[in-house]
């Protein structure tokens, strides 16, 4: 697992941002730092000297104030720049000229462009119109949006002035968008009145309405049209049509009210197919900050780049995407399925907009890898130097296939964080080597460590992944939470004063990572605890297969492993096939890895961000209510595991 895949050449070290950082850090701490490890060590242990020294790298506008850490040995409770002022709009928007800021691209062959100019014109003409309409500081502001430039023009709008935004995809169904903005209660609804996906139009018209009725906070609504036969919505409260909302002078500029550091960004939330979803309020200044080092050291995006991410509006990574513009560097967005209209579309985009940094997830790399698609033998890619992946751990298989057949030369970069952070705790590293199935290293600024069920520190053993000290991008709280209960709750009961995240890890000898999945999901065959990657891993080499969605169903005082598999077109689930499945997972893995039950189903339920839902399948199949299907893209799919005579205890 630990073979060495990329090595980065010793110029590129000598011109990467990490080394020029180290080159501050010791011109203005006075510390010499000449290896990550070093860095490392020093961001953690000196985290004043090493947030004021990323403040300053990056060129933050504001004023950081003259504390910069305090109550520093509290979780929840240590506050970063208490004193500070920031606009994150402002920093977004700091670039003026006629650069491509972004590249609006969809499934059917559109691409729109804006350059830096024209989106601050834009934010500045409906930064007016929000302003006109009433809206104001600490309100909040609700979208149903696609991934377009409109989107992130009202995003940025909306934040310029203090208002706080939360945003679902149109692809979330009205109780699932209900179970969300229902608690934040949100003055302006913007949205989409139709989109498309794999060619198809939709209809949202009916969906919007309901959501509307549905929020009685909703005093303005503004529709964003997505073609030119858009549903009319016009009998809905306060109703605009954006291109109204945009006609301001053309010279119209955007102010920016001075914020504290800490003033309330984003509302994101949690998966919700537990129970309701928590609505997690995220502040300016540490959503930028963090993002500014994990883009600029981590990635090491200049203004010259051109930064892709394969996202929705209602997944993370899209607000991590679009602080790319704080670099100066171009953004690409993509509206629509991402193998329509054939599978190489993405990597079309590469070579057609020069994409320097590809961002996806772990599924759409094992998809392709399961189509035969040889991006390396049908596109240059000669600009491609950085591909990341997230949403699901990264199987050593699919290193092995994206060097094999995308590309040799390239950084790698699994990443692993949540929405619980906006941002990531274990990321890529352009100054170290990419290992076989290894995340590159812990994040810069985060004590990051694996425990064991005692709370210390453990190497190469899995454990919970940890973070025992402070960091700014942890949330300013939970909304609708006013003692902190429910936050305490979700991060700090196992471990007093330290963040467990909920992730299976195991800290490797080479200082990597590597994430098997949830820890609330492994499995305790025989009391010894599995991640179910380790199975999956296993599971997806098989041509017959598609997907795998392992669990494990509770059996007197035990619990066993269930494995259901969704078969390629034409195949079927054999006695055969069955005993080849348990013969390579034995083999590869050990005896208490291998599935006691073996099902085909024709889908597998996953969260909107494409999720696999094992935590809801287990529910089913103890005879427990998952109480909120609507946070599922497919809840449909949960049928299929109710009711099974395979199933049935012995």
């Amino acid at each position: 697992m630990s073979e060495i895949l990329w090595q980065p050449t010793e110029e590129h070290v000598q011109n990467s941002q990490m080394t020029a950082f180290m080159k501050m850090a010791h011109d203005r701490c006075g510390v010499a730092l000449t290896s990550y490890d070093d860095l490392y060590q020093w961001s953690i242990s000196e985290p004043h000297d090493f947030w004021m020294t990323c403040w300053e790298f990056a060129s933050v506008i504001g004023d950081p104030g003259k504390r910069i850490l305090i109550n520093q040995d509290q979780m929840p409770g240590a506050t970063f720049f208490p004193d500070g002022k920031v606009n994150y709009a402002q920093n977004l928007l700091r670039r003026k000229d006629d650069k491509t800021a972004i590249y609006a691209c969809s499934e059917n062959g559109r691409c729109q462009t804006l350059s830096f100019a024209e989106l601050r014109t834009q934010v500045g003409q409906l930064q007016a119109s929000l302003i006109q309409m009433g809206v104001k500081e600490g309100d909040h502001v609700a979208a149903v949006v696609s991934n377009t430039a409109e989107s992130i023009v009202a995003l940025l709008a909306v934040t310029s002035f203090g208002a706080i935004w939360s945003s679902c995809s149109p692809d979330f169904g009205t109780d699932g968008i209900l179970d969300r903005f229902s608690q934040i209660d949100p003055v302006l609804l913007i949205t989409v009145a139709d989109t498309s996906y794999k060619g198809k139009a939709i209809d949202l018209s009916t969906k919007i309405r309901s959501v509307v009725k549905g929020l009685p906070s909703v005093e303005h609504v503004i529709v964003i049209p997505q073609s030119e036969a858009s549903p009319d919505l016009s009998d809905l409260p306060g109703f605009r049509k954006w291109d109204s909302c945009l006609e301001q002078p053309e010279d119209t500029e955007p102010t920016f009210t001075e914020l504290p550091f800490n003033h309330p960004l984003y509302v994101l939330y949690s998966s919700g197919t537990t129970g309701m979803p928590k609505c997690i309020v995220h502040g300016a200044g540490g959503t930028l900050l963090t993002h500014l080092k994990e883009q600029q050291l981590h990635t090491d995006i200049t203004k010259d780049d051109v930064l892709f991410y394969f996202t929705t509006t209602g997944w993370m990574m899209w607000n991590w995407l679009v602080s790319g513009l704080a670099s100066g560097c171009s953004i690409v967005l993509y509206d629509g399925n991402p193998f329509y209209p054939k599978p190489e579309v993405l990597f079309d985009l590469i070579d057609e907009l020069k994409i320097t940094v590809f961002g996806t997830s772990a599924k759409y790399i094992d998809a392709l890898n399961k189509e035969g698609i040889r991006p390396t033998e049908t596109h240059r890619l000669d600009s491609l130097r950085a591909i990341l992946s997230t949403g699901s751990p990264l199987v050593p298989e699919a290193f092995d296939y994206v060097y094999d057949s995308i590309k040799r030369d390239v950084m790698l970069s699994s990443i692993s964080g949540g929405t619980d952070i906006v941002s990531c705790f274990v990321l890529g590293c352009p100054i170290r080597p990419v290992r076989r199935g290894e995340i590159q290293c812990r994040g810069l600024g985060l004590p990051i460590e694996v425990f064991d069920s005692d709370g210390h520190p453990i190497i190469e053993r899995p454990g919970e992944l940890v973070c025992t000290g402070p960091i700014p991008c942890m949330p300013l709280r939970f909304h609708n939470d006013p003692d902190g209960s429910r936050y305490r709750e979700a991060y700090f009961e196992m471990f007093p004063n330290v963040w467990r995240h909920g992730d299976w890890a195991l800290h490797t000898q080479h200082d990597g990572l590597v994430i098997f999945g949830r820890s609330d999901a492994t499995l305790n065959p025989g009391g010894v605890r599995i991640g179910t990657a380790e199975i999956y891993r296993q599971v997806e080499q098989f041509e017959e297969i598609t997907e795998g969605l392992v669990v494990g169903q509770r059996i007197d005082d035990d619990q066993r492993i269930v494995l259901f598999v969704t078969m390629a077109d034409g195949e079927e689930l054999t006695e055969d096939l069955v005993k080849r499945i348990r013969l390579k997972i034995r083999r590869n893995t050990s005896p208490r890895h291998v599935p006691a039950v073996i099902c085909a189903v024709t889908d597998i339920p996953r969260t909107r961000s494409g999720k696999i839902c094992e935590l809801a399948v287990r529910n089913v199949l103890e005879g427990r209510a998952v109480e909120n299907t609507a946070a599922m893209a497919n809840p449909e799919a949960l049928k299929q595991f109710q009711d099974r005579p395979e199933l049935s205890l012995p």
